[in-house]
């Protein structure tokens, strides 16, 4: 890893720090979104983290937020934009239909999207309506 690659991780890792704390777990390998979702039982949530101001004020607190619902997904992860690539990468494989953007986030169950919400509807967007956006999808699938 070069001198550019460390800077970057280390100013990443509170925006890491902030799903995992809440209970995230994180894939940073393409192997480790395999055997995520091979083994993954029930909805999940995968959240695309980046390092983005609309990942900070919005994406990253309304997901975790989310998990005060009275429906809930059964595992949350993450893999993490412009860090993690191969993983996010491999992740994004599983999104099909949809385009790569983060932050993003998807309920997905046996390997297939059940809700996507792209960077699009995230960005500009109050954080309730992220929030509910979220918590609809999770009392319709979970």
């Amino acid at each position: 890893m070069n001198a550019y690659e460390e800077y970057m991780r280390q100013m990443a890792q509170p925006m890491r720090d902030e799903l995992t704390n809440a209970g995230f777990q994180e894939l940073t390998t393409p192997e480790d979104v395999d055997q995520f979702m091979e083994k993954a039982e029930g909805p999940s949530l995968v959240v695309v983290n980046s390092v983005c101001g609309c990942a900070a004020g919005l994406a990253r607190p309304s997901a975790i937020e989310s998990l005060r619902n009275e429906k809930v997904p059964a595992n949350t992860v993450t893999v993490f934009a412009g860090q993690d690539r191969e993983a996010t990468n491999r992740m994004r494989e599983f999104f099909e239909g949809y385009e790569p953007s983060s932050p993003s986030m998807a309920l997905v169950e046996n390997g297939k999207v059940l809700h996507f919400i792209p960077r699009d509807d995230i960005e500009d967007h109050e954080p309730e309506e992220i929030l509910a956006n979220l918590t609809n999808a999770y009392n319709q699938h979970c």
